[in-house]
Parts: structure tokens; C-alpha cells; sequence
């Protein structure tokens, strides 16, 4: 007596009891016991599956080409004076403009600040710079975000004492769908000299 299993084979019933009594179910063995033309598939498709995936593995990813990375550079160090210029002379459409909605700062403080707060405390006057000079600026793209880092001294007063000094600071801007840039993250550390208390 003979049983068919669902792949087309046909077993005898002693060997699939034998493999029963051993522990395995006809149907746990299906994948390795394929008729001739299923292994030739298999095959095929599995040769297919790893030329695809070699090619894909082989294909350099496109990085950003260099004349547009100057171009882009030019623009975020414009937009790094833009910001300057609005914040020295308390700009506050010229800042709006620069800002994501969802902007937030982390103050030298370690205060959250969002674009709200920002423009209020310009508007204000709350936070007045009286002079900000950059150096040591660099920038560096990831895809549609650029990354800036820089140093910068400065002078300026808040309602709670004066803010002069040396500062390193994060900005970060992500290109918007009309291909402008926006700020969405800024982070400011004080650099203290070695005699400072911590």
C-alpha cells in the first residue's frame, strides 16, 4: 500500500512509518525530497536571488556630486551669516524665515528652546548680542542634511547676567521640499578656560 503525498511523491508505507517511528513527519521532510524539475527551480531562482543581491551589493552608492557640494556649502555658509545678521540686529522675519517649524535649541545653559521661544526673546530683546564672530567652521552633508560646527566669540547680555565668551556650537539644517534649507536643531557648549571651575 502506497500514500501520496502533496508534492506528487509516492512513498511506501513501511519507509514513512519507519520515518514516523523516527521522529520526523512526511511532511517536515517535503523541502529536501523535491521532484527533479523543483530542485532545477530552486536552483534557478536561488542563482537569480544572489546575482541580484551581488549586484546590488557591488553598485556604489551616489554621493553627493562635488560641484553641487560646493554650491550647497556656499549656500549654508551664507545662511550661517544670515543668521548672525538677523540675531546682531534683532530681525525677527529674518529669522522666522530661517527656522524650521519644529526648531528646537539647547541653550549653553542646557535649556530647551523652541522657534516660538526664539523669536520671542528677539523680539524682546531679552537676548542681546553685541557682537559674534565665527572660525573654525566646518560643514558636512548627509543627504539632504548638512551638519555645521564652528566656534564662536562672543559678547552679549541676558536678563540674567552677561553671555561673553567662547563658544562651540551644532547646527543642523535639512533641505525643505522646494530645495531651500531650514535650520531644525541648534546646540551651543561654552568653552571654559582651564582655571574654571566646573
Amino acid at each position: 500500500m502506497a500514500r501520496t503525498v502533496e508534492a506528487g511523491h509516492v512513498f511506501k508505507e513501511e519507509w514513512l512509518t519507519g520515518a514516523w517511528k523516527r521522529g520526523y513527519h512526511p511532511y517536515a521532510l517535503m523541502p529536501i525530497i523535491c521532484v527533479k524539475n523543483s530542485i532545477r527551480s530552486c536552483k534557478a531562482t536561488l542563482l537569480i536571488l544572489l546575482s541580484l543581491a551581488s549586484g546590488v551589493a557591488q553598485t556604489p552608492k551616489p554621493g553627493m556630486p562635488r560641484a553641487e557640494r560646493h554650491e550647497s556649502k556656499h549656500e549654508i555658509d551664507q545662511l550661517e551669516q544670515n543668521w548672525r545678521d538677523a540675531i546682531m540686529h534683532r530681525n525677527v522675519q529674518a529669522m522666522d524665515a530661517l527656522l524650521s517649524d519644529d526648531y528646537i535649541a539647547i541653550t549653553a545653559n542646557g535649556m530647551l528652546q523652541s522657534k516660538e521661544q526664539t523669536l520671542a526673546n528677539l523680539k524682546t530683546g531679552a537676548l542681546r548680542f553685541d557682537a559674534i564672530e565665527f572660525s573654525d567652521r566646518k560643514v558636512r552633508f548627509y543627504g539632504e542634511t548638512a551638519l555645521v560646527t564652528s566656534k564662536a566669540e562672543v559678547k552679549g547680555n541676558r536678563p540674567d547676567g552677561e553671555i561673553s565668551g567662547s563658544y562651540r556650537y551644532t547646527r543642523v539644517y535639512v533641505r525643505d521640499p522646494k530645495g531651500g534649507w531650514k535650520i531644525v536643531s541648534f546646540e551651543a557648549s561654552r568653552i571654559r578656560d582651564p582655571g574654571d571651575r566646573k
